[in-house]
């Protein structure tokens, strides 16, 4: 059966290049402001039909609190089987500067064996990754031995919320023994990994305000308090001189056990350029999956170009803070606030605004259903499986988490680190594709 499976998901990749051409082609960004809210119904509706066509005939599209609409759907499997969760999602992060792209980033463009565009890894490629392994079962004959339910999410990069809310509104719908979160990747092509850890998030936004309004520099520069100086006063003090993050009361030694990263591999995935030093005084590792990490996402502040001789009443920035598992996010949102205001200088006015906290994640690795996983990632990759963690954040593991304590959880994807998600130029290796599905539908089989 293996070698029918992978001869079977070798033959559908032409369909999996067609699936995902088609889904890229979709601007589905959720965000009303950029893209038309048609493309992301168009998105959700193509899910729909697809994963309908491959049995899952209770299925539908469910709007959500923050109005998008959660694509849900039920197969059923043997009598007292157990019950898989299958998750992705089909929104995109809108492409940024296109000019930067080397194609165009809403049509799947092959280069280099890479393809790209935007969402062909984050994560549309991971859409196709699940409809390849159920389309590879049926092509072989062999049916699942588990209850299957299929959740595509439709907001997942503007973190609203909304599928969390449904979680906690409708927990029937997610109930699993095993939740498979196809929304991160390998430590590198080739590399099969799950991931076992998250950062969460908490952000906010600092205004400083120390003027009624613009005035002369040449006049006023000296005494009058300028908001800019005192921002970028503000905002160095959260990180010390090695780089390390230095918010007043947050641990910043944490350890981490798994795999490592590499530092030239890091330095090469990141795009360091030469002689730029890396920042933190502890291992990659610990720096990206296991430590806290502030970045400075924007400032607004006048332009370079059209700057005029005067000094700045006004200025804000809005904080990206990344917290590992054993952080409470609102408790480290709270101490970053405080953190600000403490910084501010020659009393200025400052306003903290928070905005949305994600809990951060860690999964056991002791049960059957990561036993079997590992098992098929070994058989399809022919190499052993290694842990590792990952900076970012899915909030929704927390709120799945926090529902079905019993459920094993377990975070895999085509993504890894040349993808440069988020990024001009987004590719998804079609390697990944094939034994990410491969994988899957071994371990549907055996499951």
């Amino acid at each position: 059966m293996t070698e029918e499976l992978r001869t079977a998901v070798r033959g559908l990749m032409p369909r999996a290049l067609e699936d995902l051409s088609a889904l890229v082609a979709m601007k589905s960004v959720a965000d009303a402001r950029q893209y038309p809210p048609e493309e992301c119904a168009a998105a959700a509706h193509w899910v729909l039909e697809a994963f309908r066509d491959q049995g899952f005939a209770d299925i539908e599209a469910i709007e959500t609190s923050d109005g998008s609409a959660a694509v849900v759907g039920r197969r059923p499997g043997p009598a007292g089987a157990r019950t898989v969760l299958l998750y992705c999602h089909y929104d995109v992060q809108p492409p940024g500067n296109e000019e930067l792209w080397g194609s165009p980033p809403f049509a799947l463009t092959e280069r280099d064996g890479r393809w790209y565009g935007r969402g062909a890894s984050d994560c549309k490629g991971n859409v196709v990754m699940h409809l390849t392994a159920l389309r590879a079962l049926a092509a072989a004959g062999v049916d699942p031995r588990a209850h299957l339910t299929i959740v595509a999410e439709g907001s997942e990069e503007m973190g609203t919320g909304g599928l969390e809310d449904l979680v906690r509104e409708r927990p029937e719908l997610f109930a699993a023994d095993m939740i498979l979160i196809a929304d991160t990747g390998n430590t590198e092509v080739g590399e099969p990994t799950i991931t076992t850890s998250l950062r969460g998030i908490a952000n906010v936004v600092v205004h400083v305000s120390t003027l009624e309004g613009e005035i002369h520099s040449g006049v006023f520069g000296g005494p009058a308090p300028d908001a800019i100086t005192a921002l970028v006063h503000i905002l160095s003090t959260l990180h010390d001189g090695a780089g390390n993050t230095t918010v007043e009361g947050l641990t910043n030694d944490q350890e981490w056990a798994g795999v490592s990263y590499d530092d030239d591999q890091f330095r090469s995935d990141a795009g360091v350029l030469d002689g730029v030093q890396l920042t933190g005084s502890g291992s990659v590792a610990e720096q990206v999956w296991a430590r806290p990490a502030l970045t400075i996402l924007g400032i607004d502040c006048p332009p370079v170009v059209g700057s005029a001789a005067a000094i700045t009443p006004r200025a804000s920035a809005r904080l990206n803070l990344r917290v590992p598992p054993g952080t409470d996010p609102a408790q480290a949102q709270k101490l970053l606030t405080d953190h600000l205001r403490a910084a501010a200088p020659w009393g200025v006015h400052i306003e903290v605004v928070p905005e949305s906290t994600g809990s951060p994640f860690s999964s056991s690795t002791e049960g059957t259903g990561f036993a079997q996983l590992k098992s098929a990632l070994t058989d399809a990759y022919g190499r052993e499986v290694g842990f590792a963690g990952q900076g970012g954040s899915i909030p929704l593991c927390s709120a799945l988490a926090e529902q079905f304590p019993d459920a094993e959880i377990a975070l895999i994807g085509v993504e890894e680190p040349q993808c440069r998600i988020h990024a001009p130029d987004e590719s998804v290796d079609p390697s990944e594709i094939e034994n990410l599905a491969f994988a899957e539908a071994l371990f549907l089989s055996r499951y």
